[in-house]
């Protein structure tokens, strides 16, 4: 008998600390931002009137950007810092060649306070296979 009670309220007290462990992370979650990963059609149609970071290199920047683009180098070390400027209640669209910088730079900037953090899924590339408007 007291075995089964010791052990119902080892399983009580398991499954209270989970529950309210899972409560606490979503809720963290909530208040810093959600990344979301579109397609190059969706990046074209809600990136409009927006802030639009390419995060390459200025060298991979020159060679061509999406129009309205500005360049902030993931790879600076003040990179952090500059995007800190930005308003991060607004939407911001994020993307670099092929989508693997963008996945790192989005979880910092969604850290950074962002609220909504848009990442080009394909990078440029995508973009480019799309055949939509690269600025050189």
């Amino acid at each position: 008998m007291k075995t089964t009670l010791k052990l119902s309220l080892l399983i009580f007290i398991s499954i209270l600390t989970l529950s309210c462990n899972s409560k606490n992370n979503s809720k963290t979650d909530n208040q810093l931002g959600e990344i979301k990963r579109i397609s190059a059609l969706e990046f074209k149609e809600k990136s409009k009137n927006n802030t639009i970071i390419d995060i390459r290199t200025p060298r991979e920047f020159n060679q061509g950007y999406i129009e309205g683009a500005i360049n902030i180098n993931y790879y600076d070390k003040t990179f952090l810092e500059q995007v800190a400027k930005l308003d991060k209640s607004k939407p911001i669209y994020i993307y670099c060649r092929s989508g693997s910088r963008t996945s790192s730079a989005a979880k910092k900037l969604k850290n950074l306070g962002f609220l909504e953090v848009n990442d080009l899924e394909g990078g440029i590339i995508s973009w480019a296979k799309n055949q939509y408007k690269i600025v050189k």
